[in-house]
């Protein structure tokens, strides 16, 4: 942190950088330049240095309540409307204390005490009352994020009930103050960004955004065909996979079937930590799921994939680049691709904060896995985490599978299966009829000598290998 922030103080300021002596307090001008990275392309903010980057440094023992002054204020819809949630950082140089507040570049128009602001160059410009520039700013936002892509067919009773009630508990769980369950479903979905007006359009509705959190399955469906998340476990069949399961439901019950896949598939050793057992496998997990959900390009047509084999742990996802190439924490620099999403997602504790969760992940994967991540932010976006852990388990699967296979197949006789294949069945379909797990016992040891004594045939005799391949009791 302290060498971004040397570096930074060494850039002098620009289009994304602004210093601020602060002195007897947060003036307005810090609230200004908030709202204008806000509006542009996101920046950082030092208090504690003046114009020309000398570092003046603030008191000590005010940097606590500094903090919580800026917490408060950008909290406060008087002073930033529509609220952001940011946070100011300590950071201490030559005995010196400064403060530094990352601004992403957010998918809303913000006001500052009514004022629209943008940054160029190195300064705040107020634009309020410029139509034009005011309308190019609006119409900016609404391209920039296709979270924010309205669907004014859509309507709140084609959205889950029961899943916005319960978001709204978790919310009010997270943080008593809240009160999100009083609120009517629409009157909560305005206070997320999840039902806006297209200022170009002048059409009113929910957003994709809103339509991937609470949608009925068919309205995902119709806003975003091509929405799938894949998981898939292939360690012990390398060619296809050991299990799978397509996910084509809202985003918060994805996250938690993706969450339950990991749990099911893979290891958690025991971890202490001041004196308090840690889940490793989850507290990695959590953070890179719901980066894998969060930070999608949802108009995109590839699908999301989680996929465990015997060496890596790999998630993909389309996305916008902001780094084009590899993240590590040297220029980890946070960059939200949906934000009203991952509002959500942080508003009911499945993600945290933009860069701690990476940090953290940094810390545990190199004890879970025995390596560093490796993070690659380009149009897919590529997390892979190296394991080690899964020589001996396929082994003792492929064992396992085998012997129960053995004694199983012993208490089929073949009519019973004939019976089965009277109309046309898949592989597996078969499989699931015989309780069987092991491809490679049933294709050669059951399926295989049925077909080579005339008592099976195959529905595509031409493609023995073809997906669609189904196979029928000869009569």
């Amino acid at each position: 942190m302290l060498n971004n922030i040397n570096k930074l103080i060494l850039q002098g300021e620009n289009d994304g950088v602004e210093f601020k002596e602060c002195i007897g307090g947060i003036s307005n001008t810090v609230y200004e330049t908030v709202c204008a990275f806000l509006n542009t392309k996101g920046g950082s903010i030092l208090l504690g240095v003046d114009d020309k980057g000398k570092i003046k440094g603030i008191e000590k023992n005010k940097a606590g309540k500094l903090k919580q002054d800026f917490i408060n204020s950008v909290n406060n819809q008087s002073k930033l409307e529509p609220t952001f949630c940011l946070s100011a950082e300590e950071a201490h140089i030559d005995g010196k204390t400064i403060l530094h507040i990352f601004v992403p570049e957010s998918s809303q128009v913000h006001r500052c005490c009514g004022k629209i602001f943008i940054r160029n160059n190195s300064g705040d410009f107020n634009i309020t009352g410029k139509h034009q520039e005011v309308s190019n700013l609006y119409a900016r936002k609404q391209t920039s994020y296709s979270e924010n892509k309205v669907f004014n067919f859509a309507k709140t009773a084609d959205l889950r009930k029961d899943l916005i009630a319960k978001v709204k508990n978790i919310a009010d769980a997270q943080n008593p103050n809240n009160n999100w369950a009083a609120m009517s479903d629409l009157d909560f979905l305005k206070a997320l960004s999840l039902y806006q007006t297209n200022l170009e359009t002048g059409k009113t509705g929910i957003t994709l955004a809103g339509i991937l959190l609470f949608g009925k399955d068919e309205l995902i469906s119709a806003a975003a065909p091509a929405f799938r998340i894949d998981l898939i476990k292939r360690v012990v069949d390398s060619e296809r996979y050991d299990d799978r399961v397509d996910l084509r439901t809202n985003l918060i019950e994805s996250y938690e079937q993706a969450i339950s896949f990991t749990a099911k598939h893979l290891p958690d050793p025991f971890y202490m930590e001041k004196d308090q057992r840690i889940s490793l496998r989850d507290s990695i997990f959590r953070e890179i799921i719901a980066n894998m959900i969060i930070h999608k390009e949802y108009l995109r047509a590839e699908p999301t994939k989680l996929v465990i084999e015997k060496n890596a742990v790999t998630t993909e996802n389309s996305n916008k680049p902001y780094i084009n190439g590899i993240i590590n924490l040297s220029n980890l620099t946070p960059h939200p691709k949906n934000p009203n999403i991952a509002k959500v997602f942080r508003l009911i504790g499945r993600a945290e904060e933009l860069g701690s969760g990476f940090r953290k992940v940094y810390r545990f994967c190199k004890i879970y896995g025995g390596s560093n991540p490796i993070i690659s932010d380009d149009n897919i976006f590529k997390f892979q985490l190296p394991v080690n852990f899964f020589a001996h388990d396929a082994m003792h699967d492929t064992m396992h599978d085998t012997m129960h296979d053995t004694m199983h197949d012993t208490m089929h006789d073949t009519e019973s299966i004939l019976s089965f294949c009277v109309q046309p069945k898949t592989r597996n379909e078969i499989m699931r009829f015989l309780n069987l797990s092991n491809r490679d016992h049933f294709r050669k040891n059951i399926l295989n000598p049925l077909i080579t004594k005339g008592l099976l045939k195959l529905t595509i005799p031409d493609k023995p290998r073809s997906k669609w391949q189904k196979y029928k009791k000869i009569i």
